[in-house]
């Protein structure tokens, strides 16, 4: 390994991991409590029993050379009669900081782990149970609450090393394998499987809110696709149907009383406009309400999308309407999808409507043929013969005829032609290349 990479892993391991959660008012509580409860423990056991402890100083005789040297009999344990020796007793300050940092064991683990170790290495012989406990408690807390990972087992690899050399002159009141610097390790072996355990829970937890959020994503673009979706169809509907009828109506109020016949052909064709667009409406709103709703829907709201058979049907309410159709149509051998029969309903339809509203007069040809495996269209008029008046228009229906065809990789064009009035040509492949 290149010196540069190891230094960076090094770093990188040395960098704190993430950001430090905030602490709840329960958390800060247990502390406190467990850092004065362990303080007055360790006080009353530092004043009554001086010296006692999980590590004591071995009676056994020390063997040098061939000699013996017994080590001196334990001195009796004070009583109301004998003078205490104030060797014996603990410090005060070191028995209070060997526990009393615990408070501080969630905010600041290293700092409180290394002050606790030091007040239990500082008291030496005069260490008691209690205080390998608190530093046993401040071990874990410094590798399961702190950011700083390895700096934490470092530190509790140095301190348990520190033990080992401190109190290796020492019998454990329990087995041997109780020694302070084999509990340390311990301990810190169980808090880095508890960290590592609560790592792979928050982990699962976020991979967990990331496929909600995915999925809520999804979905929020599969509804507004779908409203855009809807939206092009209710345009394509209502407004061919509507023009039509709004032309229908007005050529019947002008020659109502002139020629009450031709009126009367009008209203009739307004009448039909009304028709199909109900029946088209009707089988929109079937497929917004879904199949539980089904029972409440005629039946004739329910017929299949347009497609190029109902192309007749559309020029002869064109025609109805005031506008010349002529249609031309080769289809290739065999069945289209039926998206792309819709597709180019829809391209025609547009197209016959933007020429009603905005040609009045004019004469249009539709055009249908097919180029390999590309099917062609083109919807052409000869512009406006006669003043009328001025349709608003926002464009809509083009671009969702754009959108249309990019579904199956299509393309439309809309211009003037230079011959005079307007083109609209479309190309959309109907068959898989």
């Amino acid at each position: 390994m290149r010196p540069g990479t190891w230094w960076a892993r090094v770093r990188e391991a040395m960098r704190p991991q993430g950001e430090a959660a905030p602490l709840s008012r329960r958390a800060v509580r247990v502390d406190v409590v467990l850092a004065l409860a362990l303080t007055a423990v360790a006080l009353i056991v530092a004043a009554r029993y001086p010296g006692d402890g999980p590590v004591r100083i071995s009676s056994r005789a020390v063997s040098v050379g061939r000699d013996a040297i017994p080590y001196p009999a334990r001195p009796p344990v004070p009583g109301p009669g004998t003078v205490r020796d104030p060797r014996s007793s603990a410090p005060t300050v070191l028995v209070v900081l060997s526990a009393l940092p615990l408070v501080a064991r969630r905010r600041y683990p290293l700092l409180a782990f290394g002050v606790i170790a030091a007040a239990a290495l500082a008291l030496g012989d005069a260490v008691s149970w209690i205080n390998v406990l608190t530093w046993s408690v401040a071990a874990y807390g410094a590798v399961a609450h702190s950011r700083y990972r390895t700096r934490a087992l470092a530190a509790l690899i140095f301190t348990a090393v520190l033990a080992g050399v401190a109190f290796r002159d020492t019998d454990p009141m329990l087995p041997g394998w109780s020694s302070p610097a084999v509990v340390l390790l311990v301990v810190g072996v169980l808090a880095g499987l508890v960290r590592l355990g609560r790592l792979r829970l928050e982990a699962s937890r976020k991979r967990f809110t990331d496929l909600q959020q995915a999925q809520e994503q999804a979905m929020r673009r599969a509804v507004g696709e779908e409203r855009a979706r809807i939206a092009a169809e209710l345009h394509d509907v209502v407004t061919h149907n509507v023009s039509v009828m709004v032309i229908q109506a007005g050529a019947a109020r002008k020659v109502m009383d002139a020629a009450p016949e031709r009126s009367k052909e009008a209203l009739l064709a307004v009448e039909a406009g009304g028709r199909a667009a109900m029946a088209e409406l009707r089988h929109v709103m079937g497929l917004l309400a879904g199949p539980d709703a089904g029972a409440d829907i005629p039946a004739d709201g329910l017929e299949p999308q347009p497609g190029l058979g109902q192309l007749d049907a559309l020029a002869e309410r064109v025609r109805a309407a005031g506008t010349p159709v002529r249609l031309t149509v080769s289809l290739p051998p065999g069945p289209l999808p039926p998206g792309v029969e819709l597709t180019a309903y829809r391209v025609v339809q547009e197209a016959l409507t933007n020429t009603i509203k905005h040609a009045a007069g004019a004469e249009a040809a539709v055009r249908i043929g097919f180029s390999g495996s590309w099917l062609e269209l083109e919807v052409t008029d000869t512009g406006a013969v006669r003043d009328s008046p001025p349709v608003d228009g926002n464009g809509r229906g083009l671009i969702g005829l754009r959108e249309r065809l990019a579904v199956y990789g299509g393309k439309l064009t809309a211009g003037p032609a230079p011959t005079g009035g307007y083109r609209v040509t479309a190309r959309v492949p109907w068959e898989a290349v």
